[in-house]
């Protein structure tokens, strides 16, 4: 039973959904830094993805401050 439930997620309209809310999720953020700093949404695109490179940066130095020799 739990494969069969673990098969339906993968695929399917859920992930559909699941892509669209993502999308405008972005487009949000996008729009919005580009709104507020009054730059086109090209820029606002790549200020949003050095945003979340910066958040993974942090998140990756933090990880290898808490457990250094733990690798995924």
């Amino acid at each position: 039973m739990r494969n069969a439930l673990i098969i339906g997620r993968r695929g399917g309209l859920g992930a559909i959904i699941g892509w669209f809310i993502r999308v405008v999720i972005y487009d949000i953020c996008i729009t919005g830094i580009s709104d507020i700093l009054g730059v086109p949404r090209m820029v606002a695109l790549f200020i949003f993805l050095g945003i979340l490179g910066v958040i993974a940066l942090v998140g990756y130095i933090l990880k290898q401050r808490v457990a250094p020799g733990f690798d995924d």
